[in-house]
């Protein structure tokens, strides 16, 4: 297969290319990024005949579409994905090229699902939100919702060191979702809160442990419930680890620091420049988690699955894109137009979750 990662130079996006570059059947892979330099520096130390490089910029979209024109398959990992990822999908229809991400935002979410019947039209498959969370978070409720006879709330939780991370698109991310209002379901009704609100403290898996958590913008509480459909409550809540990060992005939010992408691009410069000091501050090794706790009846009785895995934020959100975008390549998801990974007919939780293991990641049940 022919696989083109979008932002392919970028910090989630080169584990998943570390991965592909390993499977056999791909039998060329195409780091696509806006920085050559760093695409050419990355692809030369992966020292693989079968990778190459190509200059991509995602807005400008003749450019973006012929780009895509010979490939199977498209990973995208340009972010923030809620100024790219419309983007990106509309030249993929156009491209007739099948696509999976690591989009996070729940607003950029909102702006592809339209897209659906587009997107069947040219038989192409759009899969979004194939990370971290969403991404192991969907497939983790979609398993427990196939596990039990019966689910009604689905609750889904992430922690995370804010070193785990250096990259823009990741401090971008965090601070578009503590900022507004943002998405969550209720009583099978959808609704919006307040981001950083109904703060709950959450114990992880060690060696995460305990964090404080909020309603956070992502985009579980819009897809699970459209494809898990008799769920009633589905719920997103996350936080780092470092709590007075928590409260200071909260704080600059309820100043409007964080309303506009401008604003966000300034403050996000200047956390960049920050992170050095955030490893003397922080835990000295740092990680991210995921915790999906899914509620129902089985045999009539009511019981409660609790999935957990920890790990570093790049393998927990590279390891899953890969996986998806060669299950898409492989031809092994049926399912066209525009969805998440926990719709019928995309990903198989068990089959995911095997390739997941064999990468070194476990899942814990309890």
């Amino acid at each position: 297969m022919r696989v083109i990662v979008l932002g392919g130079a970028g910090d989630m996006a080169k584990r998943c290319v570390r991965d592909l570059a390993e499977q056999e059947d791909v039998e060329r892979l195409t780091i696509a990024d806006i920085n050559t330099a760093a695409a050419k520096d990355f692809a030369g130390s992966l020292g693989n005949h079968r990778i190459d490089v190509k200059s991509v910029n995602a807005l400008e979209h003749d450019n973006l579409v012929n780009s895509l024109k010979d490939y199977d398959v498209a990973a995208g990992a340009i972010g923030p994905f809620y100024r790219f990822e419309k983007k990106v999908v509309d030249a993929c229809i156009e491209a007739g090229v099948n696509y999976t991400s690591i989009c996070d935002d729940h607003d950029a979410v909102y702006s592809i699902l339209p897209l659906d019947e587009k997107a069947k039209k040219q038989g192409v498959k759009i899969m979004t939100g194939m990370g971290w969370t969403p991404g192991l978070s969907n497939l983790l409720a979609r398993k427990g919702y196939e596990e039990l006879d019966e689910v009604d709330v689905i609750n889904v939780y992430w922690g995370g060191s804010a070193n785990d991370s250096e990259g823009m698109a990741v401090i971008l991310h965090t601070l578009h979702i503590f900022d507004g209002y943002v998405p969550t379901y209720k009583n099978g009704e959808s609704l919006q809160v307040k981001a950083g609100s109904k703060p709950e403290t959450v114990y992880f898996m060690k060696p995460m442990g305990e964090v404080k958590t909020f309603n956070l913008g992502h985009p579980e509480p819009i897809t699970i419930p459209r494809y898990l459909t008799d769920v009633k409550t589905v719920t997103l809540k996350g936080g780092l680890k470092e709590n007075p990060l928590n409260n200071f992005i909260k704080g600059m939010s309820k100043i409007r620091m964080t309303n506009s992408p401008a604003k966000k691009d300034i403050l996000g410069k200047m956390f960049k420049k920050a992170m050095p000091l955030l490893h003397n501050i922080g835990p000295k090794e740092s990680f991210s988690s995921i915790r999906v706790d899914v509620h129902g009846q089985k045999d009539g009785i009511r019981k409660s699955l609790v999935y957990q895995a920890v790990d570093h934020m790049n393998n927990l959100t590279g390891l899953p894109f890969a996986i998806g975008t060669l299950m898409l390549g492989r031809g092994e998801i049926k399912r066209t137009g525009v969805f998440a990974p926990e719709a019928d007919g995309a990903v198989n939780p068990d089959e995911f979750l095997k390739e997941l293991s064999r990468r070194g990641i476990e899942v814990r049940e309890n």
